[in-house]
């Protein structure tokens, strides 16, 4: 009985501690993708540097253009060769793409 009783704690113990790797795996995992709006803005002040265009996408729709301002806090002034002036705002922005 008590090779059973000690079997019985061991397994406890290793399912407590893989189950703790586990949650600790997934917040560092978690802690290293950052804030998506971050990398937006880095592509954004890249476009604007650079004058690269940029490729918008917004809830199944795209919208082209280089960077022309940043206007605080989440939107962008973007021009295209169809508009002179089109302001994006950024927390709609699904994903962005850089040529």
């Amino acid at each position: 009985m008590s090779v059973t009783r000690q079997m019985l704690i061991s397994i406890l113990l290793a399912v407590i501690l893989f189950g703790g790797m586990r949650m600790a795996g997934n917040t560092t995992a978690s802690a290293q993708k950052g804030n998506p709006m971050m990398y937006f803005h880095e592509l954004v002040e890249q476009s604007q540097k650079e004058k690269k265009g940029l490729t918008f996408y917004i809830k199944g729709q795209t919208i082209a253009g280089v960077v022309v301002k940043v206007m605080e806090p989440n939107a962008v002034e973007v021009r295209n060769q169809t508009f002179s002036k089109i302001v994006i705002r950024l927390d709609h922005v699904d994903a962005v793409a850089i040529n």
